[in-house]
């Protein structure tokens, strides 16, 4: 049964309490997400044979400070599976600033892809890339298909681990009302857009309380155990990316979590 929104609004606030992940497990970071990516190694026959999608367009969004390198193996394993991978050719990700009009960009590069492809874009976005996703999804509904979050910041900043480091690099407070009601406005359902939120516990970066999205109609989330940056190379994520990609457009249902699948989602 579908939460009201003062039930969703109450989640949310109490997951916004969260404070960041503790600085001890962020001293686990490198280590894991190197064995994560060792780990492709060993299931990339088993990755490599997944079933073939329909084709259609996908694009990746970095996280913060990342470039489209960072999702590089990712649209590889896409193109194995028959998709139209696309990079989001911004540059680096410092987010929202004074200097350029990121979202205007992202909008037309949404935009431009749609009238060459012929059809709506999945979008993959990777901590905050996952959140431009949602909110570029938000504002052009006609032309997404899909939004799928790995480790992405639905909620306040401060219970990041680099919303400081954000504030230098952007030379933007999010402190500031505007931004501040922006934040208030992140809980907000996206009409007729599906979205998957993939989350991990163990994330020393966001914590997994904000990286989660509210109870609503074609809305889940997916536990995994993974580091935050491992995400992108960690075999147990491409899976479960694989699955939801391949989905028909318009015929959206959850991620089904049965037999073997129990030992590595929740």
């Amino acid at each position: 049964m579908r939460k009201s929104r003062d039930q969703q609004s109450a989640t949310a606030t109490k997951a916004d309490d969260a404070g960041p992940p503790s600085l001890l497990l962020a001293l686990m970071e490198a280590p894991r997400a190197l064995s994560e990516a060792t780990a492709l190694i060993p299931m990339h026959p088993l990755l490599n044979g997944l079933a073939p999608g329909d084709g259609h367009a996908v694009m990746t969004l970095p996280g913060f400070l990342a470039t489209d390198r960072s999702m590089r193996v990712m649209r590889q394993y896409m193109r194995r599976w028959g998709y139209d991978a696309q990079r989001w050719e911004l540059g680096r990700n410092v987010g929202l600033t004074r200097q350029r009009d990121l979202e205007k960009l992202l909008d037309e590069r949404l935009e431009l892809l749609f009238e060459e492809t012929g059809g709506k874009i999945s979008l993959v976005g990777w901590s905050l890339g996952g959140l431009l996703a949602r909110e570029m999804a938000r504002r052009n509904p006609q032309f997404v298909r899909t939004v799928i979050t790995l480790g992405s910041p639905v909620g306040d900043p401060i219970s990041t681990n680099v919303w400081r480091l954000y504030e230098f690099v952007s030379g933007v407070s999010l402190q500031e009302q505007g931004i501040r009601r922006r934040i208030d406005s992140l809980h907000e359902p996206i009409p007729d857009v599906p979205v998957t939120a993939i989350y991990s516990k163990s994330d020393a970066i966001v914590s997994w309380k904000i990286a989660k999205v509210p109870p609503g109609e074609n809305v889940e989330n997916i536990e995994i155990n993974t580091s935050h940056f491992g995400m992108g190379y960690n075999p147990t994520v491409f899976f479960a990316l694989a699955d939801r990609l391949r989905q028909a457009e318009g015929s959206w249902a959850p991620f089904e979590i049965i037999g073997l699948r129990k030992f590595f989602y929740h």
